[in-house]
């Protein structure tokens, strides 16, 4: 009896213990999206930016290509360069599933065995075992301010390779936060630039009646002006990952948290049931040894009755 009601009582304590982190990461997974969903926001204003300097370069140079012809034309075809996001840590579903199945599923379909970096090794995993090997595995960052180091390397890991004239394509594979579901992958071509992007932003008109001047002969300020949109493009990919990451593990942590509710109230209905059943035990057994004592009292009463009575007759 004893030691039922001393495990229960210790299975109580380590669930509430376990709930106690499991609320914990739920807070801290919530303050993440916040901070991420943040500076996706701000990245809006400078986004636009850099949309209008590339459109006053593209009306200048008009159908001028923006990089010059790689030197091996036949070594470079086909060849594609694709970055994935995931995440290194786990409580978080199929995220990283979903993702290397989206990447996999995508990158099958070209002619020639694409270069893969990946951001976590929780995705690289999943894409080993689906056969497409990274070259690189980046961490993934922990806050907002580690996101630009992590970006840095990546463009000087893609710079590297497109002065090799090794990669003519460059994609990009993450989750994005939905408003249905938890989050939904994607996908974006970066290099080369899309042609009806292009004519796009040559088309918007200025905001203001000042046209602007394009200097450095427009192929250096074009080409400063694409790696900040490779930039801008990166950091929103991983910002976006990251807001799905944590809203992929805070919807694990409430339904973990929920278990553990539904534990610690049938735990706790059975501690309490074992705990009333012992009660009662003991009662019973005070009001038989009650009874057997009243019975024994009533039965030396009556023999001493008797015995006055014999007593008196003689």
């Amino acid at each position: 009896m004893t030691d039922t009601t001393s495990n229960l009582r210790r299975k109580i304590n380590s669930a509430g213990d376990l709930q106690s982190v499991v609320r914990t990461m739920k807070a801290v997974a919530a303050s993440s999206i916040g901070q991420y969903e943040k500076s996706v926001r701000a990245l809006i204003d400078y986004y636009h930016t850099v949309e209008l300097g590339l459109g006053a370069c593209f009306r200048q140079n008009g159908s001028a290509p923006l990089i010059a012809e790689p030197k091996n034309k036949k070594k470079a075809a086909g060849m594609t360069g694709a970055i994935v996001f995931g995440s290194d840590q786990g409580l978080v579903g199929q995220f990283n599933d979903v993702v290397a199945d989206y990447a996999v599923k995508a990158l099958t379909n070209l002619d020639a065995s694409p270069i893969v970096w990946a951001v976590g090794e929780r995705v690289q995993a999943r894409l080993i075992d689906a056969g497409l090997t990274p070259i690189k595995v980046f961490g993934v960052p922990n806050s907002v301010k580690a996101i630009t180091p992590i970006i840095g390397d990546i463009l000087m890991e893609s710079d590297i390779l497109q002065n090799q004239d090794d990669v003519m394509e460059l994609h990009l594979f993450y989750n994005r936060p939905t408003s249905g579901a938890v989050y939904a992958p994607v996908s974006q071509k970066l290099l080369p630039l899309d042609e009806h992007w292009r004519r796009t932003l040559a088309e918007r008109p200025w905001p203001t009646k000042s046209l602007p001047e394009v200097m450095c002969a427009g192929t250096t300020t074009v080409k400063a002006l694409v790696r900040e949109y490779l930039f801008v493009s990166l950091f929103r990919a991983c910002a976006e990952s990251l807001v799905s990451e944590n809203a992929s593990r805070l919807a694990a942590m409430q339904r973990a948290d929920k278990n553990i509710d539904e534990l610690l109230e049938n735990l706790k209905g059975s501690f309490h049931r074992l705990r009333q059943s012992g009660i009662d035990e003991e009662l019973f057994d005070v009001i038989s040894g009650f009874e057997a004592l009243s019975k024994d009292s009533a039965r030396t009463e009556t023999a001493s009755f008797d015995l006055i009575r014999r007593s008196r007759k003689f």
